[in-house]
C-alpha cells in the first residue's frame, strides 16, 4: 500500500508522456493524463469508465450530447459509449479509472 502525490506524477508527466497508469483497483487501471487540443473518437464496449478533472476543463463529446467537465467534477461513461475529448485552452489533468484490458478500445467514425 503506497500513497501517490497527483502534484508530482502530472509534473513528471509534463515532461515525459501524456499519461501513466499508476495503481490498479480490481480489474481496472488507474491513469493519470494530461490532455490538450481534440481527440479521436473512442468507445469501450465492456465497461464503464471514470474520469475525474483534476485541474483545466474539458468537454466531454458523445453522439447523445456535450458535457463540459470542470476541475474537481467526475463523469462515468457508460460502457458502449462513443466519446471524444475537446480541450480548448491550455492543458487539462485527468485522473481515469478504466479496464486493463484495452483490447475493447476502438476507433469510431
Amino acid at each position: 500500500m503506497e500513497k501517490i502525490n497527483l502534484t508530482e506524477q502530472f509534473s513528471w508527466i509534463q515532461q515525459s508522456l501524456r499519461s501513466t497508469v499508476v495503481g490498479e483497483l480490481n480489474d481496472s487501471a488507474i491513469k493519470l493524463e494530461q490532455l490538450s487540443g481534440e481527440y479521436p473518437w473512442q468507445q469501450h464496449d465492456h465497461k464503464d469508465e471514470m474520469i475525474l478533472v483534476v485541474n483545466g476543463r474539458l468537454l466531454l463529446m458523445s453522439h447523445e450530447r456535450n458535457i463540459w467537465i470542470e476541475a474537481g467534477e467526475l463523469l462515468v461513461i457508460p460502457k458502449g459509449t462513443a466519446y471524444k475529448w475537446f480541450v480548448p485552452n491550455g492543458v487539462c489533468h485527468l485522473l481515469v479509472i478504466e479496464p486493463k484490458q484495452l483490447a475493447a478500445l476502438k476507433r469510431c467514425s
